[in-house]
């Protein structure tokens, strides 16, 4: 059988042919069918993630392994060109659930926006990564973002305590208020940091851009010139830019600083190795992919789903990075 993947970045406004391109073609499964009406009778699944990054990457992964591994299913990749385009994944939302797909697995920017797009479709929905409310959702398959995040928080009041400071202080670096997986981590490190023995000084709301993140790393440098014990982010692509920030900095306090990441992308399981980040709390991505398509798959045929799967996290450290990479390179998602 042969299997379709489509990996795109694609512009907020898009041409017939391409709409056609993206499920609409005489291969694809029926809307609202548990069996495609399709030539192969193939369960045709639509993933639009938030963006392609790291943690992406691996989501896809998985997404296109479980795809490998039954011949009956067949899942295309939609990737808006930033965490922030809105307008890009709200038309990628609307063309799949108008398009002959069975199941639409959604990674929303706007969770509020995605539940009104869903509200009058008969197809079967799984939220993937960030949750949104809808009686149309059958599953929601991603990190338990909250509790991740405050192990995290956690581990970090620990090692700062570990290197003899009596109540470490902490600040967080968050995405776009309002995205609920943003707001569940930022809510899990504020509770495990206050839970461990610590003090949140305040958040710093980045967009989840790097650019920003850095912007506000250098601000908090300039407010606390004794220096923060710890610095929390909720995502990789912004601690990374807080590390710069901070290795290039005259200041000696903040070089002593615990910064930790959320994701697990390599670049920053590589800044562990280096000993220029401390931490990472380490979405499974892969796992997650693969339990989002089989939820989906699952849902079509008729089998019970949990409303929430969740695929799991773990912090890295110096104390386990090792035996990470190992694991990722046994999956071929490490980049020599």
């Amino acid at each position: 059988m042969k299997k379709r993947f489509m990996s795109m970045a694609m512009a907020g406004v898009m041409c017939a042919g391409m709409l056609a391109g993206c499920g609409s073609s005489s291969d694809t499964a029926s809307s609202g069918s548990g069996a495609s009406g399709s030539s192969d009778d193939a369960y045709n699944i639509s993933v639009i993630v938030k963006l392609t990054d790291g943690h992406f990457n691996k989501v896809i992964a998985g997404a296109k392994a479980y795809a490998d591994e039954h011949d009956n299913v067949n899942v295309e990749i939609l990737s808006p060109t930033s965490a922030t385009a809105y307008d890009e994944q709200t038309n990628m939302i609307e063309t799949s659930l108008g398009s002959d797909y069975d199941a639409v697995i959604i990674s929303p920017q706007q969770s509020a926006a995605a539940a009104t797009q869903v509200a009058n479709t008969d197809k079967v929905i799984v939220a993937l990564d960030t949750d949104f409310e809808s009686d149309k959702k059958s599953s929601f398959v991603g990190t338990g973002n909250k509790e991740a995040a405050k192990s995290g928080g956690v581990a970090a009041v620990e090692a700062a305590k570990a290197a003899g400071v009596e109540k470490p202080t902490a600040v967080i670096l968050t995405g776009v208020q309002g995205d609920e997986t943003h707001d569940a981590r930022l809510e899990g490190y504020t509770e495990g940091v206050e839970e461990a023995g610590g003090e949140v000084l305040e958040v710093q709301y980045c967009d989840a851009l790097a650019e920003k993140a850095a912007t506000a790393t250098e601000g908090v440098i300039q407010k606390y010139p004794e220096g923060v014990d710890i610095i929390l982010s909720t995502n990789d692509d912004m601690v990374m830019a807080a590390v710069k920030v901070v290795q290039d900095s005259d200041n000696a306090a903040f070089k002593k600083s615990i910064l930790c990441g959320f994701d697990g992308n390599q670049a920053a399981i590589e800044a562990i190795q280096e000993g220029t980040l401390a931490m990472d709390v380490a979405q499974l991505g892969y796992d997650m992919g693969y339990k989002a398509v089989e939820a989906a798959v699952n849902v079509l045929e008729g089998k019970d789903v949990e409303s929430f799967v969740d695929s799991g996290a773990q912090v890295v450290s110096t104390d386990n990075v090792d035996e990470y990479v190992a694991d990722m390179k046994d999956k071929g998602l490490w980049e020599d």
